[in-house]
């Protein structure tokens, strides 16, 4: 697992080598690191840390280790990758469609976020639609690509990839 850290460490020297040696005791991978000197809160100083874990008990033990060393964890969170990917779609639709569309997609896979704007001014023959799809994997997008151009195709709807 993937985890981001934000730490609050006191402002003397090794300080940040402490914090961030724990994370090794617990064989974790470090693979980014800002200590932000700007960031002040209660005479400490703020350290942004994205490691890696093997799963929650390394990430238990290690938050007990950094409570028992005096750091104070202001915010520990899961991070994943996305891909993304943004659509046109121009054809006869109304919103609801697009709705409907990306509901049909949502069920079919695990959509991270979508956005989608969508212009109803002129003929309606030629409305447009662009969507922005984050998926959690390759192969999840590789499958709203062909979903989408599934569905495009039964609806007469034009559809253009990587806008």
């Amino acid at each position: 697992m993937i985890v981001n850290a934000e730490l609050f460490v006191k402002d003397h020297p090794g300080q940040l080598v402490g914090s961030l040696e724990p994370i090794s005791l617990m064989d974790g991978n470090i693979l980014e690191v800002v200590h932000n000197r700007e960031k002040i809160v209660n005479n400490r100083i703020c350290i942004n840390v994205t490691f890696e874990v093997e799963g929650q008990e390394q990430l238990c033990r290690l938050k007990d280790v950094w409570k028992s060393k005096d750091i104070i964890i202001a915010r520990l969170g899961s991070v994943y990758q996305t891909y993304t990917m943004e659509y046109m779609l121009i054809g006869d639709f109304d919103g609801g469609k697009i709705e409907d569309l990306m509901a049909e997609a949502g069920r079919m896979m695990n959509l991270a976020a979508t956005d989608v704007r969508y212009s109803s001014k002129g003929d309606v023959s030629k409305r447009t639609a662009m969507l922005a799809v984050k998926t959690r994997s390759e192969e999840e997008l590789d499958m709203m690509d062909r979903f989408l151009d599934e569905k495009c195709r039964e609806s007469g709807i034009t559809y253009v990839r990587g806008v």
